[in-house]
């Protein structure tokens, strides 16, 4: 009986610390300046080593779009997303390859005459954040 007394503070501390003293962090995504409300967002979130973490498709709203991931680990992370104005799941290209839609990436990096490089998109999360993006139109 005397150990179980011994351990009620433990669960007590335990029940009632929250999750994000435990490691558990949540990332919103703000994509602002979309061109119309057309479609959705599609967004590829990967780990440091470009590994597929999860794949989101979310709404738009008032050229707009709030995405809310939770119960992310603490780590370093990536991801990349498009407007799918046409819901067809891909990204639009002309006959040059140049992108139809708009697109953006992780620290709103670019690269010249193709994607930026993985290192250029990688951020570390270290506790709950806010990163604000603006897609590139051509």
């Amino acid at each position: 009986m005397n150990k179980l007394k011994n351990l009620f503070p433990l669960f007590f501390i335990l029940f009632f610390t929250p999750v994000t003293f435990l490691g558990q962090h949540t990332l919103t995504i703000e994509i602002k300046g979309l061109q119309n409300n057309n479609g959705q967002i599609v967004l590829e979130f990967t780990n440091d080593h470009g590994e597929k973490v999860l794949g989101i498709t979310h709404p738009i709203s008032e050229n707009n779009c709030v995405i809310v991931i939770e119960n992310l680990k603490p780590g370093k992370y990536a991801f990349k997303y498009f407007h799918d104005e046409n819901k067809n799941q891909k990204l639009d290209i002309n006959w040059l390859g140049i992108p139809e839609e708009g697109f953006g990436f992780s620290n709103n990096a670019i690269g010249k005459f193709a994607p930026p490089s993985l290192e250029k998109t990688i951020f570390e999360l270290k506790q709950d954040m806010v990163l604000k993006c603006t897609p590139k139109y051509y």
